[in-house]
């Protein structure tokens, strides 16, 4: 990278592509990515929602910085990509600028997030309606902006399309 930075961390609300975007950039860099809700429940032996359910959001927070912290000093991943609140916690943004990682936000407008929270397979615990989760999108999108890079996702661009951007332009 010529920023001077090592690592790669996608940001954004739920249903944003972050994970697909990492993965198609892991695969055209030829370097691995963590996604920081499967490490979760690989660690906890939980399903994100189960975890939620069963112990609390203030739990989950709890073991996401613990995880964050442990991707990020145990691990040499070159691109990570957040769970959709990871990056709300100042803690968690503190931890990721001290580990010298380049923070981009996937922004898209909320209608693009919901569909494809509502026709995704995954169990999303914050996401019990509509209106509930167009609150948090708005309250999270003043947070999100504060990442080093705004990258907006648009309809005619594919998560290729938008890990090649940021091969091309941000590496």
């Amino acid at each position: 990278m010529n920023n001077g930075k090592n690592r790669i961390v996608l940001t954004g609300f739920m249903g944003v592509g972050k994970s697909t975007v990492a993965k198609c950039l892991s695969h055209i860099l030829r370097t691995e990515t963590v996604d920081l809700d499967d490490y979760i429940e690989r660690k906890e032996e939980l399903s994100i929602a189960e975890l939620v359910e069963q112990k609390g959001e203030p739990y989950f927070r709890g073991v996401e910085t613990e995880s964050l912290q442990e991707v990020l000093t145990k691990n040499d991943t070159q691109i990570i990509s957040l769970g959709g609140g990871t990056w709300v916690s100042e803690t968690n943004r503190e931890l990721i600028k001290n580990h010298k990682c380049t923070s981009i936000w996937l922004e898209s407008d909320f209608e693009h997030c919901w569909r494809n929270i509502t026709f995704s397979r995954t169990v999303r615990p914050l996401a019990k309606d509509k209106t509930t989760v167009k609150k948090l999108f708005d309250e999270r999108n003043k947070v999100y902006c504060l990442a080093d890079w705004h990258l907006v996702v648009k309809p005619e661009l594919t998560s290729f399309d938008l890990a090649r951007f940021i091969a091309e332009e941000i590496l």
